[in-house]
């Protein structure tokens, strides 16, 4: 337990843990409540954010690599056509995430919703929803607030550990950032190039990291890890309320609280980031923008289970950005109860036990839809340079 912090665990009764068919919402599923309650614990554990983050031992963080970071992340030079930056799918105006269901990387125009394809496309949607970089600083937190910086899980497949590994996989990726003029094994040496070739970014990649000679990838996916991992909105009300202010939450959102725990939801969205950031089939519906199936982890249509917080900012939710809000969210979990799982690739067997333990009531949607609210923080830092060294849009054709 943190010094300081109030450490709220909820046990649940072991009654409220049933299993049900997928498809047979009043016939138990050959289980007694207490071997449900056996397989499936019935505690959930949340809390609220550290006030500080901690940093990879090889990557300090400091005020000139954050701002260089900064730099970076708006440079649409990191891109293979010089069209696209960092912030163009993850922009502070929707919660460093974005306001549509897949986004438009290489080849685009315009901001969120406002955002189309060029014409003469041939560049496909991105593959998944967008997610927030606000607190990826404390991804793979546990419920006891130990995390370890470098093996900190990103992406919704799990693929990357820590944040410089993931910084520079959409610099690769053909349709985020590198379009076709380059193969994946080239834009990582154009942009090294490009960068290098610049005598402002020179000097700032010298003061920020004074041991090398000459601007590398490393240093530049360790200026992005900084600056997103100085990233935080760690004082939501929820926060507040977890910390000691029990004027913070009105009666109704701390009974959305205790909705949210008797439900199951804090099964998998626990800990402070409320996310277990483990893989789970929920057979959540695939987008049809995209040619084929998104099968996920492993192809077993697991994905990772995302944070809960600033919902309000990084609508629309799931990994294929299907469902546009929050009630719709709850009653997609209602609806494994009873009725044919969204995604037709998923069989019934394959639903997590979890997910298949979760049981929100119609009537409860709304208040513990309010709790989810209190999750919200939006005092984070959303500065954006006025220009970048590379002279291109800040922030990749987004206007």
């Amino acid at each position: 337990m943190r010094p300081g912090v109030t450490h709220v665990i909820l046990f649940l009764l072991a009654g409220i843990v049933t299993v049900h068919a997928c498809h047979s919402p009043d016939k138990p599923a050959g289980q007694t409540a207490g071997a449900a309650k056996k397989e499936l614990p019935g505690l959930g554990s949340i809390d609220a954010l550290p006030l500080t983050y901690r940093s990879p031992a090889d990557n300090p963080s400091t005020p000139e690599k954050v701002e260089l970071g900064r730099l970076l992340f708006y440079d649409p030079v990191l891109s293979g056509g010089k069209d696209v930056a960092c912030a163009t799918c993850h922009h502070p105006d929707f919660g460093y995430a974005e306001s549509i269901d897949l986004s438009i990387g290489v080849n685009g125009k315009g901001l969120g919703e406002m955002r189309r394809f060029n014409e003469g496309n041939n560049i496909p949607f991105t593959k998944r929803n967008s997610q927030s970089l606000l607190n990826t600083a404390f991804n793979g937190i546990r419920s006891d607030g130990q995390y370890t910086p470098e093996e900190a899980p990103m992406f919704w497949d799990l693929r990357a550990k820590g944040l410089e590994e993931q910084a520079a996989m959409p610099i690769k990726t053909f349709e985020e950032m590198r379009g076709h003029g380059f193969s994946e094994e080239r834009i990582t040496e154009e942009v090294v190039k490009r960068v290098n070739g610049i005598a402002q970014y020179r000097r700032l990649f010298k003061t920020a990291f004074p041991e090398s000679n000459a601007v590398t990838l490393t240093d530049i996916t360790k200026a992005l890890g900084a600056f997103q991992r100085s990233l935080t909105a760690v004082n939501s009300r929820f926060d507040q309320f977890m910390r000691g202010d029990r004027s913070a939450l009105s009666a109704r959102e701390q009974e959305g609280m205790r909705l949210f725990i008797k439900s199951g939801c804090a099964r998998c969205h626990s800990g402070p980031m409320l996310s277990d950031f483990q893989s789970h089939v929920l057979g959540a519906p695939d987008n049809e923008k995209l040619p084929v199936s998104d099968s996920g982890i492993q192809r077993s249509y697991g994905f990772r289970t995302p944070t809960l917080r600033n919902l309000r900012f990084t609508r629309p939710y799931m990994h294929s950005g299907k469902l546009q809000t929050l009630n719709e969210v709850l009653l997609f979990y209602e609806d494994l109860h009873g009725k044919p799982l969204r995604n037709p690739h998923v069989e019934c067997a394959q639903l997590d036990p979890l997910a298949a333990a979760v049981r929100v009531e119609f009537n409860d949607v709304n208040t513990i839809v309010e709790f989810l609210n209190t999750l919200n923080d939006a005092n984070y830092d959303k500065r954006m340079p006025a220009s970048v060294p590379s002279g291109l849009p800040v922030g990749g054709n987004i206007r």
